[in-house]
């Protein structure tokens, strides 16, 4: 029977920061160099982020959730950052690289912004409408399809009878 491994928290706290600065390699990769379950190392990932969001510290919400206050200091915070410092830094709070990218253009676009997201709001109702279109679309083909199939029977049907009363 396999027994429970226990881990002090000092460790957990070192898997978590090479998790963090894993540059390229996967959670999987550093779970193996650590000698730790994958689906461990990914639950105190998950403990780590929840705990994060339940104290408010502003750190794992979803991007569009920042103010611009907060997106501003983050540029200056990750300006000058290299490749992998960056991907740390960004995935410490829960972004993304290209999130920064977006706030920096939106940031030197000015009012560039509330058209993006009218735009964004227009693609959306676009895309609605067309699953909409392609429902009805697909329950009209069903409809041909029944239609046909009803009159292929009928027809053999009538020649069966017409067989029939010669």
């Amino acid at each position: 029977m396999k027994t429970k491994q226990t881990y002090s928290v000092e460790f957990k706290e070192q898997a978590l920061s090479k998790v963090l600065q894993r540059g390229s390699r996967t959670v999987g990769a550093v779970a193996d160099e650590l000698n730790v379950n994958v689906l461990t190392l990914r639950n105190w990932m998950r403990g780590t982020a929840a705990a994060h969001r339940s104290s408010g510290s502003g750190h794992a919400r979803r991007p569009e959730d920042w103010s611009l206050e907060e997106r501003l200091m983050a540029l200056q915070e990750s300006h000058g950052l290299a490749d992998e410092a960056l991907n740390g830094w960004c995935r410490e709070r829960g972004l993304f690289a290209h999130h920064l990218v977006q706030w920096r253009a939106d940031f030197c676009a000015g009012g560039a912004a509330a058209s993006r997201r009218e735009s964004a709001q227009e693609v959306r109702d676009l895309k609605q409408a067309n699953v909409q279109l392609q429902r009805e679309l697909k329950r009209k083909e069903q409809a041909l399809a029944e239609a046909a199939a009803l009159l292929v029977l009928q027809k053999k049907y009538r020649a069966l009878l017409g067989d029939e009363a010669e």
